[in-house]
């Protein structure tokens, strides 16, 4: 089983990924500990699709970063980093405004792979939104 590496924390992550997809859209990491992580996004017009919805790519972006941040400081030893070969999402839910909320917790920390599930939140109710799983192959 991998266990949380000490070298990462949830500020490196956040500024290692300030000028990437995750910090264009908002994405704010708030927590890391074995086998799970949280994190944030503030809702904002660009997030939303031409019908006024939340586009579901923007659920979607904030699970997969989530899960991915988890993934990377759960390495197991010897690991470079890792690659999503799966990932599945149930919609539940939308919103127009306000927050989403994103609780990742570990399944399976295997030496050659590793299984996350993510719940997506109305961050102001917990209202569940989705219900997401990915598979990481470790590289």
């Amino acid at each position: 089983m991998s266990i949380l590496r000490t070298d990462l924390s949830v500020d490196s992550l956040n500024r290692d990924a300030a000028e990437c997809l995750p910090g264009f859209l908002g994405v704010e990491f708030l927590s890391l500990e074995q086998g799970r992580a949280s994190s944030r996004m503030p809702l904002r017009p660009l997030h939303l699709a031409p019908n006024q919805r939340l586009h579901a790519a923007s659920l979607i972006a904030l699970a997969d970063t989530t899960t991915g941040h988890a993934t990377m400081a759960h390495l197991p030893a010897g690991a470079r980093s890792f690659a999503t070969i799966e990932l599945k999402s149930n919609h539940l839910g939308t919103l127009t405004e306000g927050a989403i909320a994103c609780v990742a917790t570990a399944v399976h920390l295997g030496r050659t792979t590793q299984v996350w599930d993510a719940v997506v939140t109305d961050e102001a109710t917990g209202r569940q939104l989705v219900l997401y799983r990915c598979t990481q192959m470790i590289l």
